[in-house]
């Protein structure tokens, strides 16, 4: 199911390697419709790397969802599960094909976190700034207080060759 109003839009789906890249085509499509297209390539790497660890962790299912939320200056894509587990950036040794999927999500946004839910699962969510050419949409909504983590750091501009050769993913699509 996808909704747009007012610059948002969200995605339900089970994790699954093709429907990830479902949802990554998806989400640079509606960045590009919001003319957002600097944002694309670092908005679907990070979407990417949360469904991926949603799909290789989330127990007892693969459901989530995706909602992308576009506010004033600010973009933040959040993908909620109904596994309590909180992730954290791993230390991945040289030689693993693992554990770098949190440290890219923070490499190539301007903030992250993850936020327990009341129903026993979580959300894992990112933040990018909008450029100041880019439409700015009305206040919308505000995330709920409780326990949360966040993690900042500042923009980081990233070459578009750099994030493409750089960042691939297992994931098809």
């Amino acid at each position: 199911m996808i909704s747009r109003v007012n610059k948002h839009c969200t995605v339900e789906l089970q994790a699954l390697p093709q429907r990830i890249g479902q949802v990554r085509r998806i989400v640079s499509a509606q960045l590009r419709y919001w003319h957002l297209d600097p944002l694309i390539d670092p908005a679907a790497l990070a979407v990417t790397e949360l469904l991926t660890n949603v799909h290789q962790h989330a127990e007892p299912e693969k459901r989530c969802t995706v909602e992308i939320d576009l506010v004033l200056d600010q973009l933040t894509v959040s993908v909620r599960d109904h596994d309590p587990r909180l992730p954290r950036i791993g230390a991945a040794g040289t030689g693993s094909t693992h554990g770098r999927g949190l440290a890219l999500v923070a490499a190539v946004t301007s903030s992250w976190g993850v936020q327990e839910r009341q129903d026993g699962g979580k959300v894992v969510w990112f933040t990018l700034a909008v450029p100041s050419a880019a439409p700015a949409a009305a206040p919308r909504h505000t995330r709920s207080a409780g326990a949360a983590v966040t993690f900042e750091r500042p923009p980081l501009a990233l070459p578009a060759a750099g994030v493409r050769t750089a960042a691939r993913s297992a994931v098809p699509g």
